[in-house]
């Protein structure tokens, strides 16, 4: 069961726009050692839709040897094409990783049959946990409990799902549908600041962008949940919630999360986002260093 706070790590590129794996070896590592409970490549924040599928096989060996089984290694393996969703699971299987996480594919919106068809293909194509990415800003359709819980039924291997939806009672439904059927399906808020809403409907976590920039502070609010502070939950929600105005600064945001993190980290990493992103210039760095000076990270 994958419980507890996941990191969707951003991938560092070089100012060429080649992968840079010494630093994101640094954001690994610094992941690792402020209590995250696994991370999650190639996800929306890792720009998948950005690297080639080769580009993609080397950096998922790479992951899988950097982590070395410290913490769960989760493969962002969706895409459009079915053909090569399968086979980027299939090569993030062998390659040893924990699980992947299979956004629904996008630009047509599908129905309930076909998305079941493409969910059902992908976990058939492997012996590795499946957790499903349900993103409807992005993919114009919405994994609705229904459609979850028949999944979850007919495939055992497809054991979670990250819910990025800005919405609670979206999560509270599969939570009270698909957890009363299968207890040990782990469903995760896909919003930073849903984690302890998500976590008092009967949840198990998150995975979300803000870990990138301050793992501790996720590791330690979830600890404060378990051991009922409420006090330090209260102090350290409204931390993220002063952090979330980081989403704002730049369109996509990836732009503005990678130079908080090359902030907080010393500016030991590029800001550089794959084509055609563009890096936060600097007026929008300056509002990132003030939203961080309010949170007390730099």
């Amino acid at each position: 069961m994958y419980k507890g706070v996941f990191s969707p790590m951003v991938t560092v590129f070089d100012r060429k726009g080649d992968i840079d794996y010494k630093a994101n070896e640094r954001v690994i590592n610094n992941l690792i050692d402020n209590g995250i409970d696994g991370i999650l490549f190639l996800g929306s924040m890792g720009e998948f839709f950005t690297i080639p599928l080769n580009k993609k096989k080397e950096f998922i060996d790479f992951a899988v040897k950097a982590v070395d089984k410290r913490v769960a290694v989760l493969i962002g393996t969706g895409g459009t094409d079915v053909d090569e969703v399968v086979e980027l699971t299939r090569y993030s299987h062998k390659a040893g990783a924990d699980a992947a996480l299979v956004v629904s594919p996008y630009y047509f919106k599908l129905d309930d049959e076909s998305l079941y068809r493409y969910f059902s293909q992908v976990a058939a194509s492997a012996d590795i946990d499946i957790i499903l990415y349900n993103f409807p800003d992005r993919t114009s359709v919405s994994l609705d409990a229904p459609l979850v819980t028949r999944l979850a039924r007919d495939h055992k291997n497809i054991v979670g799902i990250k819910d990025t939806v800005d919405n609670i009672s979206h999560t509270r439904k599969l939570i009270k549908a698909v957890k009363g059927e299968f207890e040990e399906f782990s469903i995760l808020a896909g919003f930073d600041e849903y984690l302890v809403p998500n976590l008092m409907a009967g949840g198990d976590g998150v995975i979300c962008g803000l870990t990138n920039i301050a793992p501790r502070l996720f590791s330690d609010i979830y600890a404060a949940y378990g051991r009922k502070d409420f006090d330090t939950v209260d102090t350290l929600q409204k931390k993220i919630y002063t952090l979330m105005q980081l989403y704002d600064v730049t369109q996509p945001f990836v732009g503005a999360i990678k130079a908080a993190t090359s902030m907080v980290l010393g500016g030991e990493i590029s800001y550089q986002v794959g084509k055609p992103g563009k890096a936060a210039d600097p007026e929008q760095a300056e509002k990132i260093r003030k939203i961080l000076g309010e949170a007390g990270l730099i």
